[in-house]
């Protein structure tokens, strides 16, 4: 991404281009003058929304305010022939856009890729990133609410010191994803995949978890309130965790690991545990009576 002085000198370019004062654009984008002055000086942004309104005001591509434009803009004039209709084309990269301290609200990222590092310090309200393409993305002190992540590809994130409420992960890849000193409430997991997922020192609370994928999943100092936990749990790790009104139902706990001084408001509903799981429940003076060992 360009500096916000380059994108306003950008934006001031391509203003006199089109003969357009500073108040006949903001005009346009329902904006004051101001702050289409503070664009071109440099002490502002535009949001991504109201970014992709310039472009198409200005007659720019969005790719204009974009470090991959000036890359691409720089390259010499190819004197190769043109490829044929039947050639296959080389994929265009990701736009280098940086949402990180940005307000997004009732946005649709929906299919949006390959922000990493750039979507810190924000706040997000009623956004949809359905479907999108978002491996190993950094969420750091960030507010996420009512926002939709469905099918989203999110292996590899990080979620440091975050807050999201009321949001949707329905059938979402968070593989390998780490949530480090952050807060879930009353957000739907279902049939979100958590292979190699870790919760550290985080808070996971009246969440629905219905399908979800419980392989080599891990929970380390965190909380655990008003959690219905179902299904397969294989190598899975409970290590210094708090439990409120937590219930596994209908589990089947295989090669987990429970450390923790007391397991005795954890309710077990129907389920089944092999020996060493059922050795480190024991331990935990949990109640037994709701599970059944395997192969005893």
């Amino acid at each position: 991404m360009f500096t916000p002085i380059e994108i306003g000198n950008k934006i001031a370019e391509a203003r006199k281009a089109k003969n357009l004062s500073q108040a006949l654009l903001a005009r346009q984008l329902s904006l004051s003058p101001q702050a289409v002055g503070k664009w071109e000086r440099g002490e502002s942004l535009p949001d991504i929304l109201t970014l992709d309104r310039l472009a198409q005001i200005l007659d720019l591509d969005l790719n204009h305010f974009s470090q991959h434009f000036r890359q691409t803009a720089a390259e010499p004039p190819s004197t190769a022939e043109p490829a044929k209709p039947q050639d296959s084309l080389p994929e265009t990269a990701a736009p280098a856009w940086n949402m990180s301290e940005g307000s997004w609200v009732d946005a649709d990222f929906s299919g949006l890729e390959g922000l990493h590092e750039q979507f810190g310090s924000s706040f997000i309200r009623r956004s949809l990133f359905v479907g999108a393409h978002l491996p190993d993305l950094l969420l750091k002190s960030n507010y996420v609410e009512e926002c939709d992540f469905s099918n989203a590809e999110l292996g590899g994130s990080r979620f440091e010191h975050t807050h999201m409420t009321n949001s949707l992960f329905l059938n979402a890849s968070l593989t390998r994803t780490v949530f480090a000193g952050s807060h879930l409430a009353g957000c739907d997991l279902s049939g979100a995949n958590l292979t190699e997922t870790g919760f550290e020192s985080s808070q996971l609370q009246n969440c629905t978890l219905t399908g979800v994928v419980w392989t080599r999943t891990r929970f380390h100092g965190t909380h655990l309130t008003g959690l219905v936990l179902e299904g397969m749990f294989e190598g899975c790790s409970f290590e210094n965790c708090a439990f409120s009104d937590v219930t596994f139902r209908n589990a089947t706990l295989t090669r987990t690991f429970f450390k923790n001084k007391t397991l005795k408001k954890v309710r077990f509903i129907d389920c089944k545990a092999d020996r060493l799981t059922y050795s480190f429940l024991k331990s935990g003076k949990a109640d037994l009576s709701g599970i059944t060992l395997i192969d005893p």
